[in-house]
């Protein structure tokens, strides 16, 4: 991940709908959620959520499937770990958290 994709998710993630959306896709794990779900699990609007789910989609930290006649979204766990690794890179001066500051470091 680069600078700018990084930018990119975090702006994506730096509004409150947004960042409760994408966590609840996170719970969901793989298999996802429809709109209706997430709507309904988060007292959001539909038409609310539709500009949500574009935004966390353009930041590509969502992916989007359609199963029959219904659209499911799941958060995408590779580019996810790519933005902490991206945060993380230079974590505890580049040695392992574990011999720098154990105690210190949460992310390692």
């Amino acid at each position: 991940m680069n600078e700018i994709e990084a930018l990119r998710a975090l702006a994506a993630l730096s509004q409150a709908t947004r960042l409760a959306i994408f966590r609840a896709l996170v719970a969901a794990g793989p298999n996802g959620l429809r709109p209706a779900e997430l709507a309904g699990q988060l007292e959001v609007p539909a038409s609310s959520l539709s500009f949500h789910l574009k935004e966390l989609l353009h930041a590509q930290l969502i992916a989007q499937q359609r199963s029959g006649k219904f659209l499911i979204y799941s958060a995408d766990f590779a580019r996810m770990n790519a933005l902490l690794a991206y945060l993380s890179e230079n974590c505890c001066q580049g040695q392992p958290c574990t011999e720098l500051a154990p105690a210190a470091c949460r992310v390692c």
